[in-house]
């Protein structure tokens, strides 16, 4: 899977809206990408027609559930550390009930439940309407476990309760699972077979969260750029659908400008995308509507063309060019951010130096990079050996960080003296003094508070920057 959110950063503990009458209390937990914390909400909102208001204190939980991320080893062993605290509490208090949701729990479900008993239930990321059923099980004294992967299941029904929110940025998933089979990656096998959200849906989502108060959301997806709905089914059997399937078929692109014209004032981001899906009509969206925020998530793992191959990236280099030309072309304001591995299986010094000359070619604004973490199940893991020394990939990737570094910095100095939209989302990490908003191209930007307030749309001069954010001043409200 494409990475938007650092899966080793510390998990946030969750807090929605709490419902009267509701007696049992629930700790959630979310590890990993942007899709498990969207998961958490409609788990939440299951739970919360179960009886479950949450807690942030673990120790008055009756259910404590972490949801999990299996993209790399470094974030199993952080969830293997909580799943330790977790039990450590549930000897002072017999009656909680402790439970692995999403990939780890499709992954491990034997270990966890069978083998070490450090959990009660499992869930996959599929079967959480099962959770009334399972917890009816656990209740009863016995474990639980449900890890079915769907060909159906988009959970579009389900109204998710927005966790842990600021009241103005929400996720909107519209995809889950992945049919692309990249050699590195684990997510076809834990969440199943790619399908799409119905778009009618989906606007109803975005439509109920302006009414709401929310400014801006983000449109989720492991690939939200394969996004395809011709009246349910799996995006491999479209070349089956009817013609008047295939004529009134929405794709990304189309779901883009619904969502961008149904509320015209609401941003609207995107991620995770991948450059074989990414097409020229949904550059052109872009292009088209302001409200589309000008930033794009464009994961290309290597630079050389042999390793995307052996990754089964289904694109070679010079393609992956030319789609950086177009889309500097047609939105030059546009951002683009990347996911690296270094070290993959075989890498040579000429295919490291290959990736070093991609990033000197496209001058990324921010990336997300790793060294090669092999992963069970996964086609590399089972058929490449892991053969590049740990010295050698944290060399490669500390070069892989110092050039990132280098091109954001030369990035975030060229906002200097300009005027630039920012949406305020929160208060400053480091001043009370000032609030903290992101531009359209995914910059953060902080300035004194005055007047303003969280959610405003303001125009902010830059004055300053770090070799990430911006500083400066507010001068007015954005029209």
């Amino acid at each position: 899977m494409e990475k938007t959110i650092d899966e080793n950063k510390q998990g946030d503990t969750l807090v929605l809206d709490q419902k009267e009458g509701n007696q049992r209390k629930l700790f959630i937990e979310s590890y990993g990408c942007a899709m498990n914390f969207s998961d958490s909400e409609i788990v939440a909102s299951i739970l919360s027609e179960q009886g479950f208001n949450t807690t942030q204190t673990l120790e008055e939980a009756d259910l404590v559930l972490v949801n999990t991320c299996s993209i790399r080893d470094k974030a199993e062993q952080t969830v293997r550390k909580r799943l330790q605290q977790y039990n450590a509490v549930k000897r002072t208090n017999p009656k909680m009930k402790v439970g692995v949701l999403g990939c780890m729990a499709e992954r491990l479900k034997t270990k966890f439940l069978e083998e070490e008993k450090i959990v009660d239930l499992v869930v996959g990321p599929d079967a959480y309407k099962d959770l009334p059923n399972l917890l009816a099980e656990v209740d009863e004294g016995r474990d639980a476990i449900n890890v079915i992967l769907s060909k159906e299941e988009t959970y579009g029904d389900i109204s998710p309760v927005r966790l842990n929110s600021n009241g103005i940025t929400a996720f909107v998933s519209i995809t889950r699972g992945c049919d692309n089979m990249c050699t590195f990656c684990v997510v076809p096998f834990t969440r199943g077979r790619e399908r799409s959200r119905d778009p009618q849906s989906i606007i109803e989502e975005v439509n109920d969260l302006w009414s709401k108060g929310f400014k801006e959301i983000t449109l989720l997806g492991q690939n939200v750029d394969s996004y395809l709905w011709y009246g349910g089914g799996l995006k491999k059997d479209f070349n089956n659908a009817s013609d008047l399937q295939k004529a009134t078929a929405v794709n990304f692109a189309n779901l883009l400008e619904l969502c961008a014209k149904a509320q015209p004032k609401m941003r609207i981001r995107f991620s995770t995308s991948n450059p074989q899906d990414f097409t020229m009509d949904v550059i052109e969206t872009m292009a088209k509507y302001d409200n589309i925020c000008k930033h794009i998530h464009l994961p290309v793992q290597s630079g050389s063309d042999r390793i995307l191959k052996e990754m089964n990236r289904l694109h070679t280099r010079e393609e992956y060019f030319e789609l950086i030309d177009n889309i500097k072309r047609i939105i030059p304001e546009c951002s683009i951010s990347v996911d690296l591995i270094a070290g993959f299986p075989t890498e040579t010094e000429e295919d490291h130096q290959d990736t070093l000359s991609l990033m000197e070619y496209v001058k990324y604004n921010f990336g997300y990079m790793f060294t090669y973490s092999e992963r069970p199940g996964t086609l590399a893991g089972r058929k490449m050996e892991d053969d590049v020394p740990e010295a050698t990939k944290k060399r490669r990737l500390s070069e892989i960080i110092a050039l990132e570094r280098k091109y954001s910095a030369i990035n975030t100095r060229q906002h200097l003296n300009k005027t630039v939209e920012v949406l305020i989302e929160k208060a400053s990490k480091k001043s009370d003094e000032q609030w903290s908003g992101r531009t359209s191209d995914n910059t953060v930007a902080v300035f004194p508070k005055e007047d303003y307030k969280i959610g405003d749309l303001v125009n902010v001069h830059i004055t300053d920057c770090t070799s990430a954010t911006l500083i400066g001043k507010a001068v007015d409200y954005s029209k």
